[in-house]
């Protein structure tokens, strides 16, 4: 079942127990057999217990689907509508795909987990009975006290759950030719390499290679692939060094492969098996002669290069609080730099952290929500330190070494609409803002509050780009709202902006500060009444990054066209865990004639656009631009493609198994070029968005792997 949190709705505690009180009352006869009920049960550890747990209690942005947080968010609602929206939005990644009778099934036992008696008559998918006359919200022990992690025996292995496999280092590698990566190699990368997670420290996502051009891309062919794991979301892309291709692959598994010929050299599979939500490993890094990984768990491993044993491993936030990492890491000036993800209330807040390259000592952090009594901690109004949540860091930063300052983005603040959080206009930093740390101590050197108070999960978390334009040295970056912004890098300051899709959140936008100006409802917006955002939270742009073609001046941008209504919830004071508390309703954007993809090139000199298109299914792969006036971009329908970089003109493309996701890399083996993709399940809301909506396209719920692609040998 995928994950109702940012989709369908949020865990929420009502302040007034409305529906506490009406559970008081004596429940009514519930519309569902125990029969379905027990059927129920195993359907939902076969579909649904991965994201939600086999004790309904959730986890991360996955809700409870039984107990207060349910009933507050669907009490007042209809078991019907509780079944029309399974039936349209599940499981996760196939939405639709079970027969009615399960999705009827599914309702009863979900019913019966918040204290509902079965009747005597079957629930058939019509029955709208108020859950709340119904449901008590008290979980039977049974169900309560069910383990953790997965579904239960009858369950089997839940579509978002990692299959059985043993955990550890299962081979030991002996590479005998690699030459460390020095700081000098990071600052100027060899086109044949791709040692950062977007080919340079600037984040251009471009390769200087040229072998692979206009003229010759239609002969692609594949060289080699390897399965992935299954279970746990897929949107990575591979490290080149020396030939070498080292791989982060789910469940925190590490893998070590000859780039040529796609030989596995080493494997360490660190563990914890994942789950689907929220367990992408979107990067690796090289320096010196380890490899890094930021594991989902929160964890830092440093590996030897050459044979994949662990060499350390430190605590990226305290265990056990719930903490995740998903959004790749830098290393830089000797420090393996790296953020904080699902930060919901639990203390310490989010920060972003450097380490020691060598030995995994905690050099600094900076705390990306700002507490009462220090420096902007008054833009949080007057909202409870311990319900300032937030300010995640989904995106590694990018590194300017003449400058020595790290940038990063952050996300929003929790719960996602004003309404719900109390906090109003307030700016509450240091969320949806453009951070410049200083690399060895973290200091702050400025922020840019992109979008103060913003309201519908529209965060500007994602890629910051350096470029200069002349002697102005700039950083151009683009979130959820769609606006392409121009900062100067150096101090901060605001230069220009783009809106680059359809939107109807801010009325205007001062172009000597940046500062946006929101619609009049939004600033009046109350609890539990539905209002429009375009974009939705999938983002005018989201997480798949923007390439930057030096040479000609463009930066490719994947674009996502959809909208929704959003109901934000009341929320209580010191709930101990803050959610997204919010529920969506998405639909097509206007014009677009129910294309939600598109991808766009801007000339960054003068933010106007130079070509676009757009098609059915959005782009869930990063950008490759190259040297041979060719890109790269996959998509949510399987295909890969390569386009013309300075028309966009479509030059070749090729279906895969299942949705082509992640970030494509070039490199160099022998001289030749070769093009590496991987396919993969999850990737947050622009995967769940396009699952729900485009009901015609079709994918495997497996299939994770990496492709590599070249041009054909010549015959002897």
């Amino acid at each position: 079942m995928r994950h109702l949190g940012r989709y369908l709705t949020g865990a929420a505690f009502l302040a007034a127990g409305a529906w506490a009180a009406s559970s008081l009352a004596q429940p009514a006869a519930a519309p569902f057999t125990a029969r379905q009920a027990e059927a129920g049960r195993v359907a939902y550890g076969a579909n649904c217990a991965a994201c939600h747990q086999a004790n309904l209690a959730g986890s991360g942005e996955q809700p409870a689907l039984a107990g207060p947080q349910f009933m507050a968010a669907w009490g007042r609602r209809t078991t019907k509508e509780f079944y029309d929206d399974i039936r349209a939005e599940m499981p996760y990644g196939k939405a639709g795909s079970l027969d009615a009778a399960t999705y009827q099934n599914i309702t009863a036992f979900v019913m019966s987990a918040n204290g509902a008696k079965p009747g005597n008559s079957a629930f058939d998918g019509n029955q709208a009975v108020r859950i709340s006359a119904i449901a008590t919200g008290q979980v039977p022990p049974a169900i309560a006290n069910a383990r953790r992690g997965g579904g239960d025996d009858e369950g089997g292995g839940g579509a978002g759950r990692a299959p059985a496999m043993r955990l550890g280092q299962t081979l030991v590698g002996n590479i005998k030719n690699y030459t460390p990566v020095t700081d000098a190699m990071l600052v100027h990368p060899d086109p044949k390499d791709w040692l950062i997670y977007r080919g340079n420290y600037q984040a251009w996502s471009h390769s200087g290679l040229s072998q692979i051009n206009a003229n010759n891309v239609g002969q692609l062919q594949l060289k080699w692939s390897w399965a992935m794991n299954e279970g746990g979301e897929n949107a990575t892309g591979p490290t080149i060094h020396d030939g070498i291709m080292f791989l982060a692959n789910t469940s925190n598994t590490v893998e070590a492969f000859d780039a040529k010929t796609g030989e596995l050299l080493w494997q360490n599979r660190l563990g914890p098996l994942a789950n689907r939500a929220y367990s992408a490993l979107r990067s690796l890094a090289v320096y010196e002669d380890k490899v890094y990984i930021n594991a989902t768990d929160a964890k830092l491993y440093a590996l030897d290069a050459k044979t994949g044993k662990v060499v350390w491993e430190s605590d990226i936030a305290p265990p056990g609080k719930g903490f995740n990492e998903t959004g790749g890491l830098i290393v830089a000036h000797g420090k393996a730099i790296v953020g904080l993800t699902l930060c919901r209330g639990q203390m310490p807040h989010c920060y972003i952290s450097a380490y020691d390259a060598k030995t995994g000592k905690q050099v600094w952090k900076f705390t990306t929500i700002a507490a009462p009594g220090t420096p902007g901690g008054d833009t949080w109004g007057n909202v409870p330190d311990d319900m300032r949540a937030g300010g995640e860091t989904w995106i590694a930063g990018t590194y300017d070494p003449e400058l020595n300052i790290t940038y990063w983005g952050t996300a929003q603040s929790k719960p996602w609409m004003q309404a719900s959080r109390r906090s109003g206009t307030a700016s509450t930093l240091y969320a949806n803002s453009t951070l410049a740390l200083d690399a060895d101590t973290g200091q702050l050197k400025w922020y840019f509050s992109h979008a103060p108070g913003e309201t519908f999960d529209l965060d500007e978390v994602f890629e910051r780009v350096l470029i200069d334009h002349g002697a102005q040295k700039t950083l151009m970056t683009i979130g959820k709202a769609g606006i392409l912004w121009k900062l100067d890098r150096v101090t901060g300051k605001f230069l220009d902006a783009k809106q680059t899709v359809f939107q109807n959140v801010y009325t205007g936008i001062d172009m000597k500060t940046g500062r946006l100006s929101f619609r009049p409802d939004v600033l009046a917006q109350k609890t539990n009444t539905w209002i429009s955002s375009c974009p939705s939270a999938a983002g005018g742009h989201d997480w798949p990054p923007t390439s930057y073609d030096q040479k000609n001046d463009l930066m490719i941008i994947p674009l996502d066209q959809s909208c929704n209504m959003m109901l934000g919830h009341d929320v209580a004071q010191h709930t101990g865990v803050v959610q997204p508390e919010g529920e969506e309703k998405v639909f097509f954007m206007p014009g677009t004639e129910g294309n939600m993809g598109r991808l766009a090139a801007y000339r960054t000199a003068t933010m106007e656009p130079v070509w676009s298109f757009q098609q059915r299914s959005p782009f869930l792969t990063g950008v490759l631009s190259t040297d041979g006036n060719v890109s790269f971009v996959g998509d949510f329908d399987r295909v890969f493609r390569a386009v013309e970089t300075t028309t966009g003109k479509t030059l070749w493309t090729v279906r895969l198994p299942t949705v082509v996701q992640g970030n494509p890399v070039s490199f160099a083996v022998d001289g030749k070029q070769y093009i590496a993709i991987t396919t993969g399940l999850g990737g947050g809301s622009p995967f769940s968005k396009p699952s729900s909506m485009l009901g015609e396209v079709h994918h495997p719920d497996h299939g994770q792997a990496v492709y590599v692609f070249a041009l054909p040998d010549k015959v002897n």
